[in-house]
């Protein structure tokens, strides 16, 4: 894996794939669901994470950190299966981003696209990019807001809801 990509990847010691998946419920994958590709994780760290704005609750929220102690292997590949399979079985939008990313106001807006480097849409195929010089592109930014739209779409399909203070609807798109 590239140094710096191993660097952001290792700041707590392991080398830590943190996905996020909104769609798939509030109840955590098995470990067994993480062996893919080849490689099993050393730990897996599942967080079914609290306060959910109602929107997001209704399908469902967890994010996972994903542990590997041998911080030599390539992950890109890793990473792309994950959010594959996060996205296989249900309507939902998952992301691979680094540790601190993640605030419901902020998801996968502009604000933080430089911080996701994964994503994946039910029906397409996942996206990783393991370049961070890419991650801060536009042409990265303007992928995340193509992913964004889609979890907009997701969480508006069947009610009105309020996200982070804001009132959003099936036609309040703007990328935040």
């Amino acid at each position: 894996m590239a140094d710096e990509m191993r660097d952001l990847l290792c700041w707590r010691g392991p080398a830590s794939v943190n996905v996020f998946v909104i769609g798939s419920g509030n109840t955590p994958l098995p470990e067994e669901a993480f062996h893919l590709a080849g490689l099993v994780p050393d730990a897996l760290l599942p967080f079914p994470l609290m306060e959910q704005p109602e929107a997001i609750e209704r399908l469902g929220l967890v994010s996972y950190d994903i542990d590997f102690e041998d911080v030599s292997l390539d992950l890109r590949e890793y990473t792309r299966v994950v959010l594959q399979r996060l996205c296989a079985r249900t309507r939902s939008v998952a992301w691979a981003a680094f540790e601190g990313s993640f605030h419901y106001d902020e998801l996968l807006t502009g604000q933080v696209a430089h911080q996701v480097y994964g994503y994946c849409v039910t029906g397409a195929e996942a996206v990783v990019e393991w370049d961070t010089a890419a991650l801060r592109g536009e042409e990265w930014r303007l992928r995340i807001a193509e992913a964004r739209a889609a979890l907009d779409a997701l969480l508006s399909a069947t009610t009105p809801t309020n996200i982070g203070g804001r009132a959003r609807t099936s036609v309040d798109h703007q990328g935040r």
